[in-house]
């Protein structure tokens, strides 16, 4: 990453932590550019995050390994992300009228996860997300197995998980992810 852009990404990042304290109590942001700078790699696919419409914040510290949980924080889910299919298998069963990819194949391709049915529920009892659009989120192996997928929305002032077909896509669903710094 060339420096400017690197220095650019880390105002980005700096001003979206100092706007949204509550998604980070008791993080010190210091400690967050003190793991981003020596992890140049994290700091690539944060960008990466950054220009698909994810706007990457840190949503809490994780003591079992040690790092700082970023996760997309846009309000709606990440525009640079959507029209997608859940993954490659169900993208290849798709005849005609083929989405650009899938879900866990960009995903993969980022270098980020794809939020659990746990991540997305923590995310949302931290603001308001996706009350016009949705993200999928990881499908269960045995509702995989039988050609489903689940995705998450807010309405009516609820969270809610809820499957489609694997194969389906919408131009307001696309996914968010969670990077480990």
């Amino acid at each position: 990453m060339a420096l400017e852009n690197e220095q650019q990404l880390m105002a980005t990042l700096k001003q979206r932590f100092a706007d949204h304290p509550e998604r980070h109590s008791g993080i010190d942001w210091q400690d967050v550019v003190t793991r981003l700078l020596a992890n140049p790699s994290k700091l690539s696919i944060l960008e990466q995050m950054e220009q698909t419409g994810g706007e990457p914040d840190v949503i809490a510290y994780d003591d079992s390994v040690d790092g700082f949980i970023f996760c997309d924080c846009s309000t709606e889910s990440p525009t640079g992300r959507r029209s997608l299919c859940y993954d490659d298998t169900a993208l290849q069963a798709r005849k005609k009228n083929k989405p650009a990819g899938s879900v866990v194949d960009h995903a993969v391709a980022m270098g980020i996860e794809l939020l659990s049915e746990a991540d997305y529920r923590y995310l949302q009892s931290l603001g308001d997300f996706d009350l016009k659009t949705s993200s999928w989120v990881v499908t269960p192996d045995s509702v995989r197995q039988r050609g489903g997928a689940l995705f998450g929305d807010r309405r009516y002032g609820q969270v809610f998980i809820y499957h489609n077909g694997a194969d389906s896509y919408y131009a307001a669903r696309g996914f968010r992810g969670r990077l480990t710094v």
